[in-house]
């Protein structure tokens, strides 16, 4: 059964999807384009999408809490997420992180490591880089102007490899017909804490076992950011997909077996 619901802790009130039916606790962490939207609603898409993790694993899905503050850092969002996966009683888990979603399953690690069993971070960076720095520059003056359009299209362009980008342009041209929010503010808090996101001196103190996953084409975080983490992270297992780019758990067709197999 997919269930979608909330928890609220204190004033916050987080979304979360709930499907699958395994033993063990698997929580995914979307990307920055939860501040665009949430996962409210999307249980029964997610649970097809992600199927084939349902038979291990009971899994979850958390957006950033609805009432999201100015200034909440990626270390706050994973706060955010310790206090939802406690009032809930979930932990530890596997934890999934994809984007700006890895930026803060490394804080979870990092501070609440009783909640990890262990860890995957897929298409992320621990610290700034000069690529991001433009392309999410570029995504948080689109906001401002309220071009829904202009991100959903960059979006495409910058995610897939060339033999997938032109089909992902046009269903992201509809969705930015069709999708586009009452307001940017939450994707803008979000978007600018990536850029102030930094982990790195402290990757060393995760020591639960992690899995890093990147791309070599990678235009929005970069490849190399991939390479950093594994190297920072002690005894950490680093999977490259060759040609691939921030898109890749769509197109590597192994991805979900990958999860499954670690």
């Amino acid at each position: 059964m997919a269930i979608n619901s909330y928890v609220k802790v204190n004033e916050e009130i987080t979304d979360y999807i709930k499907f699958g039916n395994g033993e063990k606790n698997l929580v995914m962490i979307p990307g920055v384009g939860d501040g665009l939207k949430t996962v409210k609603g999307t249980a029964a898409p997610f649970s097809f999408m992600y199927r084939k993790l349902s038979k291990e694993f009971t899994v979850y899905a958390f957006s950033r809490p609805r009432n999201i503050k100015t200034g909440t850092t990626t270390r706050d969002m994973a706060g955010s997420l310790k206090a939802a996966m406690t009032a809930l009683g979930i932990g530890p888990a596997v934890i999934v992180g994809v984007s700006q979603g890895g930026m803060i399953a490394q804080w979870l690690a990092i501070d609440y490591p009783e909640l990890i069993e262990k860890l995957i971070l897929v298409v992320t960076l621990s610290r700034p880089n000069e690529t991001v720095n433009n392309v999410i520059g570029k995504w948080i003056e689109m906001a401002k102007e309220g071009d829904y359009k202009g991100i959903m299209m960059s979006t495409a362009e910058l995610s897939y490899s060339p033999k997938k980008v032109e089909v992902s342009k046009k269903l992201y041209e509809l969705l930015g017909r069709l999708g586009r929010p009452k307001s940017f503010d939450r994707f803008i808090i979000q978007a600018e804490s990536c850029l102030e996101h930094n982990a790195y001196d402290k990757l060393e103190d995760i020591h639960c076992p992690t899995l890093i996953i990147g791309g070599t084409d990678d235009r929005i975080v970069t490849g190399e950011a991939s390479r950093e983490i594994a190297e920072r992270i002690p005894d950490s297992k680093l999977i490259m997909y060759e040609g691939l780019g921030h898109g890749l758990y769509e197109e590597a067709k192994d991805f979900l077996q990958q999860i499954v197999d670690f």
